[in-house]
């Protein structure tokens, strides 16, 4: 239980994987008591979602058989102490379970089900298996991504499951929340990562509908078409990112890369888009990533290198802001956003299934604990 703006929140998470262990790690590094309800059999099988699996940090787990009807009562009891409840099953499967949303609003009506899925609640798709790459792929989003001659590029599951899936999660349930204590019900949150990545793609589709934007990849302002907004190697391999759009920026661009406005052709010239990018990716050449970061960073160039993801956790621009804490012997990403009164916080350590089972209900107030061991609906690690 941490000590952030939302501390005071308890959330029940029923275990499952991506989204919805990211969301509700959120949600933890902002202070919520986050329960993690592991299936018994977690424990029983040794399997171990702790270790590095850092989306399980800063929450309490608690292992429960959930298909039998002593274990289905726990969690409606869970939930009826409890502020959001977050599961990211196909749909129908907490009904099956007897835990689904009728039967848990009806313990708590001032509930917030939180539902996480690829494809929605509803639909021809909403029974098929998924992943983020399908899911992005019939939004648009995936045939938007790549460069003019080459196919579509994956990026990573950031785009789906996280950015489309994980933080629309977050968002409708605060907002249900703040619903809920404001008018005492609660209410189901049904977060789709189709919908969540879609609705990410207003801006672009804006331009789209204003005719500047063509429907096909690698030819746009903003996706490796325009030259002064690319990637560029340097002459050890590695590459530095240029993100100059604005006038004034582009004009500091080119006088620290040392090219004449005169020489070149104008900025918005399409035509001339391609002996741009040719003049770029010489000079580029001509020096070493970390000779080009001295000349441009800090500037108002809109430069910056491409760091791996080792270092960035080491580069001195994000050590400043401990971007990348040591927490629980590695580096991981602290809390974001930060908060000037209620700053969120993480001990790092990922929970393990069933290592609080005793003390979470325990803490909660039930007086049952050892009769549920014993008869196998709880399982303590």
């Amino acid at each position: 239980m941490g000590k952030g703006p939302l501390s005071g929140v308890r959330v029940i998470e029923l275990a499952g994987i991506g989204p919805g262990p990211f969301a509700a790690m959120l949600l933890a590094d902002l202070g919520a008591d986050v329960i993690r309800v592991d299936r018994a059999s977690a424990v029983r099988d040794g399997e171990a979602t702790g270790g590095t699996d850092f989306t399980n940090r800063g929450k309490r787990s608690i292992a429960i058989d959930l298909k039998s009807e002593r274990g289905r009562e726990v969690v409606l009891r869970l939930a009826e102490k409890s502020d959001v409840l977050l599961e990211g099953f196909r749909p129908g499967v907490t009904e099956r379970l007897g835990i689904g949303p009728d039967d848990c609003l009806a313990r708590n009506p001032r509930l917030v089900y939180g539902r996480m899925t690829g494809w929605g609640q509803e639909g021809p798709l909403s029974q098929a298996a998924g992943h983020d790459v399908g899911y992005i792929a019939i939004t648009g989003a995936l045939h938007a991504i790549g460069r003019a001659d080459g196919p579509p590029q994956v990026p990573m599951n950031l785009l789906g499951d996280f950015a489309g899936g994980s933080m629309y999660l977050i968002v409708g349930v605060l907002s249900a929340l703040l619903e809920a204590r404001a008018g005492g019900r609660g209410q189901v949150v049904d977060a789709a990562i189709v919908d969540g990545t879609a609705h990410l793609s207003t801006f672009i589709h804006g331009f789209l509908a204003g005719g500047i934007w063509e429907d096909r990849r690698g030819v746009n302002m903003l996706d490796t078409g325009a030259p002064w907004y690319d990637v560029y190697e340097t002459s050890d391999g590695l590459h530095m990112a240029v993100g100059a759009i604005e006038p004034q920026f582009y004009a500091e661009f080119l006088r620290l890369i040392g090219l004449g406005s005169e020489d070149l052709p104008a900025q918005h010239d399409r035509a001339g888009w391609p002996a741009l990018r040719d003049r770029f990716a010489a000079v580029f050449r001509t020096k070493t990533r970390d000779e080009w970061t001295k000349i441009f960073v800090p500037s108002d160039a809109c430069v910056a290198p491409v760091l791996s993801m080792t270092e960035a956790a080491e580069h001195p621009y994000n050590t400043a802001r401990d971007v990348f804490p040591d927490l629980a012997g590695h580096r991981q990403p602290a809390p974001a956003p930060r908060f000037s009164r209620t700053p969120g916080e993480t001990d790092g350590v990922p929970v393990l299934p069933g290592g609080q089972t005793k003390a979470i209900l325990d803490d909660l107030g039930f007086e049952d604990t050892e009769t549920l061991l014993k008869e196998g609906a709880i399982t303590q690690a």
